[in-house]
Order: C-alpha cells, then structure tokens, then sequence
C-alpha cells in the first residue's frame, strides 16, 4: 500500500493546533470538554487535513493559512463520526479500536460533544490568524465549509444513506449520496485549500473540484470494499457493518471484482484531471493512489 509522504507531520500539527484550540477554551462542562477531546484527538487518519496540506504545497499556499482550513475541516468530521455512531444513527460501540464516544461517556454528552465541535469548527474559520490575502477570503471559506457539512452536503447525505436502509437503490442514487455524505467534506479540503493560494486560476479550480470529486467517489467505493474484505482488527470495528444494517453498497451493486474496477476507473479519471494542472501534484497522485489501495 502507498504510505503516503509527510503524513507523521501531519497528523502531528493539525493534533498539536486542535490541542491548543481546546485549550484555549474557557471552562464550564469538564465532562463534555473530555468527551470532544475524546472525539477529536483519540486516533484519526488526518485524511482530509493532509489533503489541504497537499493542495496548498502544490499550489504554494501558507502553510499558516492551511493549519486553520484544515482544523475546521477535521472537527466536522469528528463531529459526523460522534453522532454518525450514535444508536439513533449506526450505532456503532467501537471507532478506531477504542468504545465510540457515547460508549466511554453517555449519549447526551456525545451529542453535545458533536455539537461542540461542530461550531468549533466554524469558530475556528472565525477567528483564526489568517494572511492579509487569505483573511479577504473568510466568508468564501465559511461558504465552502458550510455547502459541505449540512443539508447540501454531508448532512443531507446521511439522511439518503438512512433512508436507503433496507430498500434497494440506484447506483447513481448511491452515488449521489456518497458525493454529499463523503465527497463534499473531502471536495472542500482541496477546494478551501485552493482558495488560499494567490496561483490557483478559475480552470485549475475546476479540475480540482474534479479531482477532489472523484478521489470523493473512490474513498467510498473503497470504503464499501474493506467493510468486506478487511478484518475488525485492520478497521478498528466490526467488519461487515454496512451489510448487516442492510445497506446500498458498491460490492451490493456492481459484485466485488465490478466495484474494484469502479474504483480503478475513478482513480485514472482523477489522475487525468491532476494531469490537466500546471504544478507539481505528485503528492495528490499518491494520494489518490493510496485511496483506492488502502486496507483500512
């Protein structure tokens, strides 16, 4: 499997700035300030911050500028798993090997936590210490970041996948939900990202948006790949849950060797959108790569 360049760097800025935003914090509920530490700093791959990180070399941003692109991006995804775990939703007891967050505290302080984060995220595009070119950028960045997490975007795509329980779905219907649920949060990285650069032109944003909407697509179709394939070591939960809640997927649709090929077909769609670009993507190739190579 590609290991993917400077990811130990990575996970080890955006963790020491999300330390520090909760630190920052004025006190009131120790519990719930536990619990979001919990669900924002215990494991975490760190995909989508790294992707802006990538975006951003490539297009010769400040790195300064990512480190609060990336923050929000990563609480709203630890936001989605809290609540995505919650009895009410999969309810799911473990999440990268440890209890979910309900499980190690209780339900209500798990939604809070979620809660929690969620706006700490839109605090965090607020207030944080951004460029004089970038700072001029702030109400894009809260566009982006709010079209990708609710209704438009992740939100409204959780509400398709609960609603597809147990009925039989299209597969362009399952892959409208995954490009909200997935791709929206994964096309903000690079998009956010893309917007802090002084290089970016309008046509480098379309095929970005390109790429980022197809490496979105193939995360999941992967995603649908390891819940059969890996074990509950491997993935941190059990295997097979997506089958035993009774769920559209694309090995369900297409067989397994049919979605192994879906998801070749997005990575070469995504390499040739990267190949369109005047930079060095290098580091987004391998990331693509890595996306429809990964075990877990």
């Amino acid at each position: 499997m590609t290991k993917l360049k400077n990811l130990d760097n990575v996970q080890a800025r955006i963790d020491t700035y999300l330390t520090a935003k909760l630190d920052s914090l004025a006190r009131n509920d120790e519990k719930l300030l536990a619990a979001m530490r919990y669900g924002l700093l215990i494991g975490g791959k760190r995909m989508r911050p790294y992707l802006a990180y990538i975006t951003g070399e490539a297009l010769a941003a400040e790195q300064h500028d990512i480190d609060g692109v990336a923050a929000a991006i990563e609480c709203i995804h630890a936001y989605s798993l809290l609540h995505d775990d919650l009895p009410a939703m999969d309810d799911d007891d473990l999440r990268r090997g440890q209890p979910t967050c309900h499980k190690a505290f209780d339900e209500a302080t798990a939604i809070l936590a979620g809660d929690s984060l969620q706006t700490l995220a839109f605090d965090i595009i607020a207030n944080h210490d951004f460029s004089e070119a970038v700072t001029s950028k702030r109400i894009i960045l809260l566009r982006y970041l709010v079209n990708a997490a609710g209704y438009q975007g992740m939100c409204g795509g959780q509400a398709l996948d609960l609603a597809g329980t147990d009925k039989s779905i299209t597969l362009a219907e399952l892959e409208h939900l995954h490009s909200l649920k997935t791709g929206a949060l994964l096309e903000a990285s690079v998009m956010m990202a893309a917007e802090c650069s002084q290089q970016a032109t309008e046509n480098d944003k379309k095929q970005l948006v390109q790429y980022a909407k197809l490496i979105g697509l193939a995360y999941q179709v992967r995603d649908d790949i390891i819940d059969i394939t890996s074990t509950e070591e491997e993935l941190g939960k059990p295997t097979g849950s997506d089958l035993a809640a009774n769920k559209s997927t694309y090995p369900a649709l297409l067989g397994l060797s049919g979605a192994q090929e879906k998801a070749e077909n997005l990575y070469q769609q995504a390499l040739q959108a990267l190949s369109t670009l005047p930079y060095n993507t290098q580091s987004l190739s391998d990331f693509a790569t890595f996306i429809v190579s990964r075990k877990h």
